[in-house]
């Protein structure tokens, strides 16, 4: 199957080997091995991941599975998307591995594929756990899981925490009803280092990929749009590669006037993105069913520019 797909954010096939009943498959290289080694096996020497690289993760996440749901033809269902899946190229770009769970989706006017065989424990959608319907909605709840998993720093099921946290999806829910308490999810390791209003945006996607009727969950195409803001990465910082992850401010102490300056730049591009976006969103929602534009109202919350 991923012989056939080729997109940016989805690991390429560079081969494979067979010897006997033995096999291998040979992808590309990917020097920063998987996320969770850069965020939930970390280190106490590792610097934590910041703000916007968790960002740009979950965004060139989301344009991956869009792919796979969207432009796929036919549709593929990833069906087991987690942090030790996607793996990170030496510049923090996300691509999905391991296809061996992955399924083609429903066409010829099916609205759904039967299956018994799970993914992992922690991601799947209640309602495929209960039926074993799968549909491209069954993976937009794991993406929640997984941008919570992103924000919170926690396993999605992690039994060395006391019994009700120890499911991330139930420890959260109680918060994500109350907008004040966002704050109580981000990753104590960000310590504060992350715009309070892109938590809340970051937060309400996850909430809305969360739905239990799997019909009001949003396409990725629309978690796409809604994150793409929050992967941009502000002018003067850099990525360095290497085994621990870090992302550091470059000053020119000689020059504060250069550094305000980016600053102010930065604040420009961010007000003329957050307008594309929002115009962008308004014209997809006025060729959309009702029920769908409900659900894309909430993910993007108006603001004042």
């Amino acid at each position: 199957m991923l012989s056939l797909l080729h997109h940016p954010n989805l690991v390429n096939l560079v081969g494979y080997c067979a010897d006997g009943d033995q096999r291998l498959l040979v992808y590309e290289y990917m020097a920063l091995g998987s996320l969770a080694e850069h965020l939930l096996d970390t280190t106490p020497e590792q610097l934590p991941l910041s703000w916007h690289i968790r960002m740009k993760i979950a965004h060139g996440t989301a344009k991956g599975l869009e792919y796979l749901h969207e432009k796929a033809n036919p549709p593929v269902i990833y069906r087991d998307l987690k942090s030790p899946n996607i793996l990170l190229d030496e510049e923090y770009n996300p691509k999905l591995s391991d296809f061996g769970l992955a399924k083609l989706g429903p066409v010829g006017g099916k609205t759904h594929i039967s299956t018994r065989v799970m993914g992992t424990y922690g991601y799947c959608a209640p309602e495929y756990i209960r039926t074993g319907q799968l549909t491209v909605k069954t993976d937009v709840y794991s993406f929640g899981v997984f941008l919570l998993e992103l924000i919170t720093g926690r396993r999605a099921v992690d039994s060395s925490r006391p019994p009700s946290e120890q499911v991330l999806v139930n420890w959260v829910k109680p918060m994500l009803r109350d907008r004040k308490r966002y704050s109580e999810l981000a990753d104590p390791l960000l310590r504060g280092e992350y715009p309070e209003r892109d938590l809340g945006q970051a937060v309400g996607v996850a909430a809305m990929c969360l739905q239990e009727e799997a019909s009001v969950r949003p396409y990725m195409s629309d978690a796409v749009v809604a994150l793409g803001f929050l992967a941009e990465v502000p002018a003067g910082y850099k990525y360095k590669s290497g085994p621990i992850p870090q992302m550091k401010q470059v000053e020119d102490p000689s020059s504060t006037s250069s550094s305000k300056q980016d600053k102010s730049a930065y604040d420009r591009q961010k007000a003329v993105a957050e307008a594309i976006e929002w115009g962008s969103l308004r014209q997809k929602q006025k060729a959309q069913s009702p029920e769908k534009k409900a659900y894309s109202q909430g993910i993007i919350p108006s603001r004042s520019l």
